[in-house]
């Protein structure tokens, strides 16, 4: 037979999902003989019973609510609903996740007509009457859903009336009217105020249970991740008061400071108050430090010292505490991990080690990678009154506010002459490149979390929010309508990648940076994972990959080299070439200045492998827009309408699955040749001057094994031929990138021809799929909703799917070639849930974007503790 309830003193902290984290907390205190009121938990069982009953509330459960108030009385000599010594109970919610603030709570239950009249003679009229009008209030806009407002209105005018400022000054007649007042605001709901303590009891219980699916309480599960499915345990516990007059007061605290982790009691607290006057801000409370030097609550505050303490050793983790002190006793009400800034998690965490209380392995696991994240980018001061204007999905995180530039081009404008910018676009494209480069935030009306915005702005470490669909964007007009509102460019605006959101003008920002103790604790995490360190993938950042700890880079984008002026003239010359001659001429432009950024990105990686990829996009992403043909045409001798015949004929239906990758090299060998030149040419520089290259070329969108076979014939040759030339060898790899879902089925084939595996799994999921990444933000979100898929999968890897594939490729490559390195590359080399699933799988490494290095080192970490290293 399900017990529906247990006491406080039968429970213990490992009952948290029976009990919730409040009951489960309240109990340990209680076994370990903290001063904690007597009460008794409702446990999760009953809500679940409650839930799948459709709100039929189980069987018996009111019985043992009797049972165990009888147990509570005889502790305190009281008794519930009894005129001359009544028991006043609180009712509070506790899941097992922390939800602060989300659900319910009511307080003084047990109070009517008669009873205020025992506890006015008890403790005082005014306490009795204040109490009473605190639950009627309560209660009815809990339990009744009366007008909130109503209650101030009310309260507002009896200040006025009264002359005072706060409530605690009214006086007892003020009091007695405002609960006549308050009792005909209840009865506008068509349901009168319970006299009844029992029916009290039983409403505010009820209110808890429904409040687990309140908006605001689905809204914070769906945004931290807490499962819908535990439910929430009920807290039925005898009030201590807070308000009672002299030496009375109710207050919040922390064993350490949420904001910096320094170490030390960290608070506020309120004379003559209840706890829910302390977070109201309807009176400023006191630093709880000044407790101490108040006569009135010394010795409490001293107590609170050592029950802090006492505490924390106890959880070995900073605790919340809800306290109050009741003519000098000091009473707790709750402990609970505190909630900190990501500064602060990893200060505590680190310092705690070196206190002894916890080793280098809880304090890795500890710290979640979104924390870490959060430390490399700036983020809006969380005091600030935000004016969000729209929201978009949050593609690229931290935060940054400037000018409106609705072109690359005027973006690049304004970013050399030292102006913040941020670029708006229906979504970008690789010619954008540029612009997105100058500025300090990407905004786009289109697209999704791995659209091409989002991944550059990774990779570059900018904020972005994509898919910001309420944007209507008129570039002729130099404007953008937002609902009723208009942002021209060169107005102000703020981006939060992490949220979303779009503000109107410009906000305050906080930075942080991987300080001492967030580095001690990414040095701890390298000695517990298994997976190599990820490797950033922008070309152009090249001494910064080492600051994040990458062991090397695991995707060059060679085609990114080819968008700066000045050199993107040569791509399209080569492009649309007129004869042999002129492709030679500008492969031999293109060859020198690959040749110079190969020469940098060796030295920058002394001693660290740099995987290349060769060119990978369609050539249509090369070449200008219409405006600018006849710029082009005047420039190469060509008559206009030569050259757009030109450009036409290049047009693919579906360019993504046309002449790209593999196929490319395929078909116009000598641009293969060129870059394996450039490649080899640059690496024996450098290596005659004692740096370490360890080149690994990566041929992509392979599918056949004949494909990568020819084409390692082709680099291995013009290698020899350069080594031969220059005389100084070489050590390479040749390898391939899986992302075509026909290339993990052949897995054993084509690692025949390879030494190492990428599996790219941006392009294998969307093949896999049948997706576009760039126009799935338009229905994945009703889908993730609805709970047909639990991710987006261009955001946390598939295990089903595409991660069936990742596991064929990786097995069967290496049972055909036992020494095949394989890694991940692409966005779900920087995502935690992804890097614990490659873990399983035992691949050698991901890679991912530079901000995302010391995430995913600590998410390899995590995975490796967690399952026994």
């Amino acid at each position: 037979m399900t017990q529906w309830i247990r006491h406080f003193r039968d429970g213990q902290a490992g009952d948290r999902d029976l009990l919730g984290g409040k009951g489960a907390n309240l109990a340990e205190m209680t076994r370990i003989g903290l001063p904690v009121p007597p009460g008794f938990t409702i446990t999760t069982d009953g809500f679940r019973s409650f839930r799948d009953r459709d709100g039929l509330v189980p069987d018996r459960l009111w019985d043992e609510v009797r049972t165990a108030l009888v147990d509570v009385e005889r502790q305190l000599d009281r008794q519930f609903g009894n005129p001359n010594c009544p028991l006043l109970l609180s009712v509070r919610s506790g899941a097992r996740d922390s939800m602060p603030g989300m659900m319910d709570t009511i307080l003084n239950v047990g109070l009517n007509a008669e009873t205020v009249e025992g506890l006015a003679c008890l403790s005082g009229e005014r306490f009795a009457w204040d109490s009473w009008r605190r639950l009627i209030q309560m209660y009815g806009r809990v339990v009744l859903h009366a007008d909130g407002e109503a209650f101030e209105h009310a309260l507002t005018a009896a200040r006025s009336r009264a002359g005072v400022e706060h409530d605690h000054e009214l006086d007892l007649a003020t009091l007695q009217q405002l609960v006549e007042e308050f009792r005909a605001i209840v009865a506008t709901t068509g349901t009168p105020f319970p006299d009844d303590p029992w029916e009290q009891l039983q409403g505010a219980v009820l209110a808890v249970f429904r409040s687990w699916n309140s908006p605001r309480a689905i809204a914070y599960r769906r945004s931290t991740g807490i499962s819908g499915e535990a439910g929430t345990a009920v807290n039925i516990q005898a009030m201590v008061f807070g308000n009672l007059g002299a030496g009375c007061a109710s207050g919040v605290a922390f064993t350490r400071n949420p904001n910096t982790g320094e170490n030390g009691l960290f608070g506020e607290y309120l004379p003559n108050a209840q706890g829910e006057d302390v977070v109201s801000g309807v009176r400023t409370p006191r630093p709880v430090e000044q407790m101490a030097s108040d006569p009135e609550f010394a010795q409490a505050h001293t107590d609170l010292l050592a029950v802090g303490d006492l505490l924390e050793r106890h959880f070995t983790d900073m605790q919340d505490l809800e306290f109050t002190v009741e003519r000098g006793k000091l009473w707790m009400l709750q402990t609970r991990t505190g909630k900190r800034t990501a500064n602060a998690a990893v200060r505590i965490a680190v310092e705690m080690v070196g206190e002894g209380l916890i080793d280098e392995a809880t304090a890795v696991r500890r710290i979640r990678p979104a924390e870490i994240d959060a430390l490399l980018h700036p983020q809006i001061d969380p005091s600030f009154d935000r004016m969000v204007i729209a929201k978009g999905m949050p593609a690229s995180p931290g935060a940054a506010s400037g000018t409106v530039a609705l072109t690359p081009d005027r973006a690049e404008e304004l970013g050399v002459a030292g102006e913040a910018v941020i670029l708006v676009r229906h979504e970008t494209a690789a010619e954008d490149f540029p612009g997105m480069e100058r500025s300090r935030g990407i905004l786009t009306a289109r697209g999704g979390m791995t659209s091409h915005a989002a991944v550059v702005a990774r990779g570059m470490g900018l904020p972005a929010v994509t898919g910001c669909s309420a944007l209507e964007i008129d570039i002729a007009a130099g404007s953008i309508r937002v609902g009723e509102q208009t942002i021209r460019e060169g107005d102000l605006i703020t981006i939060d990648g992490a949220s979303g959101e779009v503000l109107l003008g410009e906000a305050p920002m906080l930075v942080s940076g991987l300080g001492p103790e967030a580095l001690q604790l990414l040095a701890w995490a390298d000695r517990f994972r298994r997976l190599g360190a990820p490797m950033p993938t922008p070309w152009s950042d090249r001494c910064g990959q080492r600051t994040f700890g990458a062991e090397g880079i695991g995707l060059c984008r060679t085609e990114h080299m080819f968008f700066a002026p000045g050199r993107i003239e040569v791509m399209r010359r080569l492009i649309l070439a007129q004869s042999e001659n002129e492709r030679a001429l500008a492969l031999d432009e293109l060859e020198a200045f690959q040749t110079t950024d190969f020469d940098g990105i060796f030295r920058a990686m002394d001693g660290l492998p740099v995987t290349i990829r060769l060119l990978d996009p369609p050539l249509h992403e090369f070449l200008p827009p219409e405006a600018e043909l006849p710029e082009l045409a005047e420039s190469m001798g060509i008559d206009a309408p030569i050259l757009q015949a030109q450009i036409d004929a290049l047009r693919e239906v579906n360019p993504m699955l046309g002449l790209r990758g593999v196929r490319l090299g395929m078909t116009f060998p000598e641009v293969t040749e060129m870059q394996v030149r450039a490649i080899f040419t640059a690496a024996a520089n450098v290596a005659r001057e004692g740096i370490v290259v360890l080149p690994e070329i990566m041929i992509p969108l392979v599918s056949t094994a004949s494909e990568l076979a020819q084409q390692r014939q082709l680099i291995d040759r013009t290698a020899a031929e350069l080594v031969a030339r220059t005389g100084t060898p070489v050590a390479y790899k040749v390898g391939t990138m899986i992302e075509v879902p026909r290339a993990a089925l052949l897995a054993a084939d084509i690692a025949e021809h390879a030494d190492f595996f990428s599996l790219g799994t941006n392009d294998l999921t969307q093949m896999t799929f049948g997706l576009s990444r760039d126009d799935s933000a338009r229905f994945l979100p009703a889908y993730i909703a609805s709970g047909v898929l639990t991710d987006d999968p261009f955001q946390v890897l598939d295990d089903q799917g595409v991660g069936q594939l990742v596991r064929m490729a990786t097995r069967n490559g290496r049972a055909a070639k036992p020494t095949l390195s394989v890694g991940v590359c692409g966005e779900h080399g920087g995502d935690p849930k992804s890097i614990e699933f490659c873990h399983h799988v035992g691949l050698n490494y991901v890679s991912c974007s530079p901000f995302r290095v010391p995430v995913a080192r600590l998410a390899a970490a995590q995975a490796a503790i967690a399952n026994g290293l």
